[in-house]
């Protein structure tokens, strides 16, 4: 099967599914395996918090403030399995910590909190000023919610603790933690989320980084100058940054948009930018001749399942689509071959 760099842009007019057959063949998904990233909490780190945490309220039979308090602050990674015990986001209890309390808990400070608890688990945290009031009253209202049994929210809803550990408040926690099933790891389990998809979300860009990197070999392989820009960045001309801008934002002539992604929904939103970057090339063309060439470099399963986006990513792209698969092909096939050195 021919792919699209390969063809002409007749031969793509004529039979685009032919082309997105062949870019959708050669995609590969990455869900299989992720980078750790900084700050990723190994399970034997966790299962310590747990024995902490199950320690000091001996066996989960005295859960109170006072009781849960010192260790966290002694084993802040205690916080951690405190929170997966309640299956909520850091701004999720701080959330109901402020609802319940009154004590303002912002969701930057449940974040910040939590990433300093993953990047080091057994630094002990000082027990003292805005910290010390805000997480007690996190703790405190854990502790009530996990002391109450679950509310009956009707037919047609479900409570955030109608779960197997905490449907019965503390007499579920207890049971689990005593009857040889292996709680700790059903917790670590979800802390890392529906599976592994709080930890997903979390190393995201470094799953994106793995194709950028790709690029940046390829080009770099050549001599090609480049200009990767960061996240955010503004870059004058564009509403939103390239991620790569060959030779230079200041005479952009090749523009490199790369994406990753096991989601249909931000595979989406990718082709909506590149069609962008496509129309802003056509308007300001010259003598027919697009102002830079468009190319896109992407994979996951994302893209596999959206053909007609990928359609429009086709004829956006006048067939400069690659993907992992196809990538030794970058230069030789577009306009990338203009500035390489052999």
């Amino acid at each position: 099967m021919k792919h699209s760099f390969k063809a002409s842009w007749e031969e793509i007019e004529e039979n685009p599914e032919l082309f997105v057959s062949s870019i959708c063949t050669s995609l590969q998904s990455q869900f299989l395996v992720m980078p750790k990233g900084n700050g990723f909490i190994e399970y034997p780190i966790f299962e310590r918090g747990y024995e902490e945490l199950k320690q000091a309220t001996n066996g989960f039979t005295e859960f109170s403030e006072d009781k849960i308090s010192p260790t966290l602050f002694k084993i802040p990674i205690s916080i951690i399995v405190l929170r997966s015990i309640l299956g909520f986001t850091p701004p999720e209890w701080a959330y109901i910590t402020t609802q319940r309390t009154g004590i303002k808990v912002d969701q930057g400070f449940a974040r910040s909190l939590d990433r300093k608890i993953r990047m080091n688990p057994f630094n002990v945290l000082s027990p003292n000023g805005v910290l010390k009031s805000r997480l007690d009253a996190m703790i405190r209202v854990a502790c009530q919610l996990l002391s109450e049994e679950v509310t009956y929210v009707g037919n047609k809803n479900l409570h955030r603790l109608d779960k197997a550990d905490t449907r019965q408040g503390l007499d579920g926690v207890q049971l689990l933690s005593t009857i040889g099933a292996p709680y700790a790891m059903l917790l670590y389990e979800r802390f890392l989320g529906r599976p592994f998809a709080s930890h997903r979300d979390s190393v995201s860009e470094l799953v994106g980084d793995t194709l950028e990197s790709a690029i940046e070999d390829v080009l770099t392989s050549y001599k090609i100058s480049y200009r990767k820009t960061k996240r955010a960045e503004r870059i004058p001309g564009f509403d939103q940054a390239p991620d790569f801008i060959i030779p230079s934002e200041y005479n952009p002539q090749i523009i490199i948009e790369a994406k990753i992604t096991e989601d249909d929904g931000t595979a989406r939103d990718k082709v909506t930018r590149i069609q962008h970057l496509s129309e802003l090339s056509m308007a300001g063309q010259t003598n027919g001749v697009p102002k830079y060439e468009v190319i896109a470099c992407i994979d996951g399963r994302g893209f596999g399942v959206r053909r007609e986006d990928v359609k429009k990513m086709l004829l956006a792209t006048r067939g400069k689509v690659f993907t992992f698969k196809t990538l030794s092909n970058l230069v030789e096939f577009s306009r990338l071959k203009e500035f390489a050195i052999k």
